[in-house]
């Protein structure tokens, strides 16, 4: 039961973090000058992402740890 929950929420933040990264990488190829490549620009925004999702993670676990 609990893996099919997580499999589904699984899927959506995949498919969030995917449209996000979408919408974000053209604007650092822009902010770069063209120094970076396509590639560069998307995997610098998906690091960016990911970044950015730890932090609100590790937030959430150190002021509500009786959730975890």
């Amino acid at each position: 039961m609990k893996i099919k929950y997580f499999v589904q929420k699984f899927s959506v933040y995949l498919f969030l973090i995917l449209v996000i990264n979408t919408i974000i990488s053209p604007l650092v190829y822009a902010g770069t000058n063209q120094i970076l490549s396509k590639g560069q620009s998307y995997a610098l925004s998906l690091l960016g992402l990911v970044t950015f999702s730890l932090f609100i993670y590790l937030f959430v676990v150190i002021f509500q740890p009786e959730k975890f």
